[in-house]
């Protein structure tokens, strides 16, 4: 009998790490992505910025 409860004991210890590591995988996983879609934004901001030559701008150029 007290056999049987060390494997459940065991079993629950097992469970446990497993869902310990998942846990951490999605953390993880989630700051990666996080700090991927910062760094895009940055990106999209940085080339936004300052003049850009348009076909309505040359438009307007050419009736001068």
């Amino acid at each position: 009998m007290s056999e049987q409860k060390t494997n459940e004991s065991r079993r629950q210890l097992l469970k446990n790490i497993g869902l310990t590591v998942a846990a951490g995988a999605v953390a993880a996983g989630t700051t990666t992505v996080v700090q991927a879609a910062e760094k895009s934004e940055e990106k999209k901001t940085k080339t936004t910025k300052g003049y850009h030559e348009t076909q309505h701008i040359r438009d307007y150029y050419n009736t001068l």
